[in-house]
């Protein structure tokens, strides 16, 4: 007959075992139906043959939290196969198993050993095994089954996010039955909640009535007192307990700590702690300083306490000022306009201070606002003079006669005592001392001249001094405006210069000319234009009046020429139209240029007719120089190689009288004699200079009428004459006379200084 499994209980789980025990003996009925057959392959046959064990039941009961001294006894295994004789041993494998578990191996009975847990482990799933003792065979295929931890009352609630905050704000009422929530509260229990009562968590209130109340099954926390008041308690602590098993005597309970904030309404109005309050300010104090402060408290916090104040009433509300500190709600008095003892010594003032921000509800609980009297007293000042003006603006021409008084400024001590006062000028302001004031009546007056054009405008600042007590200094600013006279001439603006193309024709333009005038004449300027009295009839130009403050320059004739004159200097007269009229003469330069065919100026300069197109200004100017410093060198070393030769003579003997012999071409000598030069005016005396050499040729070249031919003769001593007398002068043959050269102040501006040098410059050249 096949073996079966044989499933045990523990004593505490009797029912399950009985259960097992009647299915067992169905079982084993069923077996004995089965024991003829046969078992084909014999004991490995019978084995592989058993596909169902012998037991329904595959799961095994225990409580948790088990602490006894002995091992838990959980169940029993029994194979059919066992006939007690120890020939079958018992194997447990899976979860826990020999650390949590135990099977005796010979008896099939299951221990726990250690303290079980349901909040840890619930359930653990093992594997049983029945083997020959001897030959280590299965005799029953591995068995799965299940050990369930049974649930006990050992967790208490927990609320896990305590302790808690909460505000509510203040004032709050009952609604009906509930009061005004404030916080909903949940704890939780580890216990089984699908077993018994262990988890079922009931809320109660330990602390904190009867201000607040909480719901027994949803922990909502309720207001149960109404009209609680934030200014006479702000902070209430309540403790909240949380039972489990319904809270029937012997659940487990957990607590925690709930604090509750009363949030401020505005329910208080606000209150001055005086009825009068007594100030007083310096006159002297400025628009703008603080005069005091008054504060309405209100026991209110935040916006409800935000104050706002009014000056309501009073013989002062024009004077001062009043505003609030939005920090401390403090109402600053300020002054409004400037004070005076002598005019009123005490203001009254009615202030009301009243809340900013009203709760609807709460209205009949105000007004919420409150007055209070503010005297304020002025105090006496001893106040620097005081000018009848804040400043003065006064007007002169600027011819005024020095001397003359323009204004008289006035000011008084505003001091009951009124002492006398004296005036002064600050000379910072009048660094130049145009002005001066008379230091017992304020008169001013001018000391210097006036020039509208030089400085237009003078800030000048007067001050007054108390002759009792000198610190106490008034002042005050006088602004001189300078006003304009017709007395500056005027003058050509631009443009003095201008070109004229030698191929122009009459009646051409060839400068359009304007002016200028420092005076500014309310009617604007007008200038009139000729041309001066000495140029008016001359053949050249012409000057035409536009009657727009500007003139043309007009040719009268064509055909100009470089050679002839390069510059024309034409003087212009201009006057303007305000009175007294003012006059001025401005003289504008015309240079003769060449021009090509379009008009474009090409030269401006007389050397370009006698040079090679390609040598420029610059390059004659060098070339002229080169060759004057070689002309001085040359007559430098001739002087004195004569000075070095000449013998000391008597002055009778300084006559030295020279044969001149003129040669033909064929150098054929004709005599001529009577010519006699003066050694000295070759060569001059000892220590004369080359500048007087240089003047007498010029002039000499100059006087000659007409040209005649020269020789190159070098003068010859009369001792030397003996040794010579066929050739007494060493003569070349005659030359032309060279071609006159233009004198430096015709070669242009560049050389007017040459020309001036030497005496030069031509008186009778025309300028126009």
């Amino acid at each position: 007959m096949g073996a079966r499994w044989a499933l045990g209980v523990g004593p505490c789980v009797f029912v399950w075992a009985l259960a097992a025990h009647l299915l067992w003996a169905q079982v084993q009925a069923q077996a004995r139906g089965l024991a003829g057959r046969p078992a084909a392959g014999g004991e490995r046959g019978e084995l592989l043959r058993r596909a169902r064990r012998g037991w329904v039941w595959n799961q095994f009961f225990v409580l948790e939290e088990y602490t006894g001294l002995e091992p838990l006894y959980i169940g029993k295994l029994h194979s059919d196969m066992d006939r007690g004789d120890g020939s079958i041993r018992y194997i447990l494998s899976g979860e826990g198993a020999g650390t949590m578990f135990t099977i005796d191996d010979g008896t099939g009975d299951i221990h726990a050993i250690q303290r079980l847990d349901r909040e840890v482990k619930a359930q653990y799933v093992l594997r049983a095994q029945a083997l020959h003792r001897q030959t280590g065979r299965p005799l029953e295929p591995e068995s799965e089954f299940i050990v369930k931890i049974q649930d006990i009352n050992d967790n208490e609630p927990r609320f896990l996010d305590g302790p808690y905050q909460a505000t509510v704000p203040e004032m709050s009422v009952m609604r009906c039955v509930a009061g005004t929530s404030v916080i909903q509260l949940t704890a939780t229990d580890a216990d089984d909640p699908t077993y018994g009562n262990s988890a079922r968590v009931v809320y109660s209130v330990l602390q904190g009535q009867p201000y607040f109340s909480v719901e027994p099954r949803t922990g909502i926390v309720r207001v149960s007192l109404a009209d609680m008041d934030r200014e006479v308690r702000e902070n209430y602590t309540v403790i909240i307990q949380a039972k489990d098993m319904g809270g029937q005597l012997g659940g487990l309970a957990g607590t925690t700590t709930l604090n509750i904030t009363l949030t401020d309404v505005n329910d208080n109005p606000p209150k001055f702690a005086q009825k009068l309050y007594q100030m007083s300010v310096p006159e002297s104090a400025p628009v703008g300083s603080v005069v005091g402060r008054i504060r309405a408290r209100d026991k209110d916090e935040g916006v409800n306490a935000e104050m706002r104040y009014t000056i309501i009433d009073g013989d002062g509300r024009d004077s001062f000022d009043i505003g609030t500190d939005p920090t401390n709600q403090f109402g600053i008095i300020t002054i409004k306009k400037r004070l005076d003892f002598e005019s009123k010594r005490s203001y009254t003032l009615k202030v009301e201070g009243a809340n900013t921000h009203l709760d609807p509800r709460f209205l009949s609980r105000g007004p919420f606002s409150d007055v209070t009297i503010v005297h304020v007293s002025v105090e006496d000042v001893d106040e620097p003079p005081d000018f009848d003006a804040p400043s003065y603006l006064v007007e002169v021409p600027e011819d005024l006669e020095i001397g003359t008084v323009f204004k008289t400024v006035f000011a008084r001590d505003p001091d009951v005592a009124n002492n006398s006062i004296r005036y002064s000028i600050e000379r910072a302001s009048d660094p130049e001392k145009h002005f001066y004031i008379d230091i017992t009546s304020g008169m001013l007056m001018t000391v210097q001249p006036l020039d509208r054009e030089e400085l237009a405008w003078h800030n000048i600042t007067v001050l007054a001094m108390e002759m009792n007590n000198p610190s106490q200094i008034g002042s005050v600013s006088v602004t001189v405006r300078v006003l304009d006279v017709n007395d500056n001439a005027p003058e050509l603006s631009q443009f003095n210069e201008a070109f004229l193309c030698e191929s122009a024709k009459a009646g051409q333009l060839i400068q359009t000319v304007t002016a200028v005038d420092p005076d500014e004449p309310l009617g604007g300027q007008h200038f009139y234009y000729s041309l001066a009295p000495e140029a008016a009839n001359n053949p050249n130009f012409t000057l035409r009046d536009n009657q727009d403050n500007s003139a043309w320059i007009l040719t009268r004739r064509g055909g100009f020429s470089q050679l002839a004159q390069s510059v024309y200097y034409l003087p212009i007269f201009i006057s303007d139209g305000e009175q007294p009229v003012q006059t001025g003469t401005g003289t504008l330069t015309v240079r003769v240029c060449s021009c090509d065919a379009d008009g474009s100026v090409l030269s401006c300069n007389a050397e370009a007719y006698t040079l090679p197109v390609s040598l420029s200004r610059g390059a004659l100017i060098a070339i002229l120089a080169c060759i004057f410093v070689l002309l001085v060198m040359i007559l430098l070393i001739l002087s004195l190689r004569s000075q070095r030769k000449k013998p000391y003579l008597s002055d009778e003997e300084e006559n030295v009288h020279e044969n001149i012999v003129r040669y033909d071409d064929e150098g054929r000598a004709r005599g001529h004699r009577g010519l006699r030069h003066r050694c000295h005016a070759c060569v001059g005396r000892g220590g004369s200079s080359v500048h007087g050499y240089v003047l007498a040729k010029l002039r000499e070249a100059d006087g000659d009428p007409a040209p005649r031919p020269t020789t190159r003769c070098r003068p010859t001593p009369t001792r030397a004459r003996a040794r010579w007398p066929a050739r007494s002068a060493r003569c070349s043959r005659p030359l032309r006379r060279r071609p006159r050269l233009r004198l430096p102040q015709r070669l242009g501006p560049r050389f007017r200084k040459l020309a001036e040098m030497y005496g030069a410059l031509e008186s009778a050249n025309p300028l126009w």
